[in-house]
Formats: structure tokens, C-alpha cells, sequence
């Protein structure tokens, strides 16, 4: 048990390290190849701060715990919203002018809607997979198309002055590229494995420790960059990278799991996790809609309650394991 909780400690600290150094490598990469800054966001930071989740459910798939690699995608999209906007609408409130974002809040309520359609039968097939997968292409065509045409809007700014502050020769990218992608694929098979083990010492379900667990810790790579963009006020990033992540695990993440190993899905996913992720990705589409230029996007008051949804949710789920009828 105790290695198994290092394997976790360890897995984690290493998963967000190397998921850093891959984004940097990768995005220096692209800067050098001559790709436009927008789309080095978009694409090559969007992927980065969802790699964790990406990796971490892959190898779950590939080793026959598919419940650990849905819990990672459901659970990281919960944390996401609840706790990290939470969180950082608390320490200070959000403010948000982009264009790009408020296009996207309602693409992805749809997805969410497009993903709880597929739980219905109980299960998600390897078509399933293939069709999250090939939304998932769509919808990043789509996305680069329209961000390619909004040569003003403030989030094409913030990338700018990101990838800007952090140059880096070509060949220290490629090294840091290398190095960041291996590390990524050696630190996810440790933290699954810990999960794994300590899921089944406890008998606790893989899509619990998924939920909990394996979500908090993927999603700390979005957690590092939101306290970074608040500091730097720049609200944009905020919501950008947390909305792109939920594209990301709603439809890659999920979708790539499934396509390695289909799965039985338990009721309790439906209209337990799947109805919370609806309810909170509802809850945003709300307060942006509700945005005006005299008040904040989301409040210190919205992000309080958005906070105590995740401490609530989650101690349902701990109470579970306590009582023995986690699933």
C-alpha cells in the first residue's frame, strides 16, 4: 500500500513536470517551424495541459482498467470547472472579453450532450470512441479556422506574450520535446499503476479513484497555469485553457480510452458524474451569457458556490467508499 501511494506521489509530481517541459519543447518547436502563435495556443497548449489526462487514460485503457481512464475524463472536466475556476473566482474574479471562449462555452455543452447520449446503453463501444474521436478532429479544425480569423481577439494577445516570454533555441526544444514525452508516458504507467493497486487494496472501483485521485492530480497542469494568469491578469487564459482542456477530455481523452478498450459503464456515471459535469458546464454557459460590462464573468459569489459543489460532490464520493457502496 505505502508503495503504491508513493508510485501516486511520484507518478504525479513527475505527469505535471514533464507534461510542462513537453508544452515548452513542443510549443519552442512550432515557434521555429514558423507556426502562427494562435495556433501554437490553440493546438500545441491546448494538447499540453491535457496530456496528463490523455496519457494517463490511454495507458489505463491499454491495461484493462478502462473505469480509471472514464473517472480521469469526467472527473478532470469536474475538477476543472468546480474547483479550479472555483478557486481562482475566489482569489479574484473573472473578467472575460474573448470571443473564442464565448464561442465555445455552448460547443461545449453540446459535446457534453453528445457524450451523455452515448452512456444511455450502458456502455462505449470502439464506435463510440472513433465518433468522440472524429468530433474531436472536427471540432479542432473548426476551432483553428475561426481563431486564424480573429486576428484581434484578446486571447490571441495573451498566447502571444506567453510563447513570446519563453523563447528557446530549436535544439533545446526538440530535446526537451523528446525528453518531456518520454518522461510523460513512464510517470503515467507509474501513477496507474498506484491507482490500480490502491483501488483494489481498498476495494474501491477504478472509476472512483479516477474521479478523485487521478483527476485532482492531471489536473494540476490547468491549476498552475489559472493561478499563473491571475497573477498576470489575464483573464482570458483562464477560461481558455479550462474550456479547451474540456474539450480535450470530453472527446479525446474519453474517446481515445474507448477506442483502446471498450467499456461497461455503471448507471451511477450517467446521472451521478455525467449529470454534475452537465449541471457545472450548464453554470458557466449561464454566468457568461449573464456577463455585462458592469459585472465580472464569474464573481468571488459564483465562485464560492462552484467551490462548494466540488466539496460536496466529493465527499459523496469519499462517503461511498466509506460506507463500501462505491462504484
Amino acid at each position: 500500500m505505502f508503495m503504491a501511494i508513493g508510485a501516486i506521489i511520484a507518478g504525479l509530481v513527475l505527469l505535471v513536470w514533464s507534461a510542462d517541459k513537453f508544452v515548452d519543447g513542443a510549443a519552442a518547436t512550432a515557434k521555429h517551424l514558423g507556426m502562427p502563435t494562435l495556433l501554437i495556443g490553440m493546438v500545441v497548449i491546448g494538447f499540453g495541459t491535457s496530456a496528463p489526462e490523455l496519457a494517463v487514460s490511454a495507458m489505463a485503457a491499454a491495461d484493462g482498467n478502462p473505469g480509471l481512464a472514464l473517472g480521469n475524463g469526467y472527473g478532470s472536466n469536474i475538477t476543472n470547472i468546480a474547483l479550479i475556476v472555483g478557486l481562482t473566482a475566489v482569489i479574484a474574479p473573472i473578467a472575460v472579453h474573448s470571443q473564442v471562449i464565448r464561442k465555445e462555452l455552448p460547443l461545449l455543452l453540446v459535446l457534453t450532450l453528445i457524450a451523455g447520449a452515448q452512456l444511455i446503453d450502458g456502455k462505449l463501444s470502439r464506435l463510440d470512441g472513433w465518433v468522440l474521436l472524429a468530433v474531436f478532429a472536427g471540432v479542432m479544425g473548426w476551432s483553428i479556422h475561426q481563431g486564424m480569423k480573429g486576428k484581434t481577439d484578446p486571447l490571441a494577445g495573451d498566447i502571444e506574450s506567453e510563447v513570446i516570454a519563453h523563447p528557446m533555441p530549436l535544439k533545446t526544444a526538440l530535446i526537451w520535446l523528446a525528453i518531456g514525452l518520454v518522461l510523460l508516458v513512464a510517470s503515467s504507467r507509474i501513477l496507474v499503476w498506484g491507482a490500480v493497486t490502491i483501488a483494489q487494496s481498498l476495494g474501491v472501483s477504478d472509476l472512483v479513484i479516477g474521479l478523485t485521485i487521478v483527476a485532482i492530480g492531471t489536473s494540476l497542469p490547468e491549476l498552475a497555469s489559472a493561478l499563473a494568469a491571475v497573477k498576470k491578469n489575464e483573464h482570458d487564459l483562464i477560461l481558455g485553457n479550462i474550456l479547451g482542456s474540456g474539450l480535450f477530455n470530453t472527446l479525446a481523452v474519453v474517446g481515445l480510452a474507448a477506442a483502446i478498450e471498450p467499456m461497461a459503464v455503471a448507471p451511477e456515471v450517467l446521472y451521478r458524474d455525467w449529470t454534475l459535469m452537465l449541471a457545472l458546464t450548464l453554470a458557466l454557459l449561464v454566468m457568461g451569457f449573464g456577463a455585462s460590462k458592469h459585472r465580472k464573468l464569474i464573481s468571488r459569489f459564483d465562485g464560492g458556490l462552484l467551490l462548494l459543489v466540488y466539496l460536496a460532490y466529493t465527499g459523496y464520493l469519499l462517503s461511498t467508499v466509506v460506507s463500501g457502496t462505491a462504484a
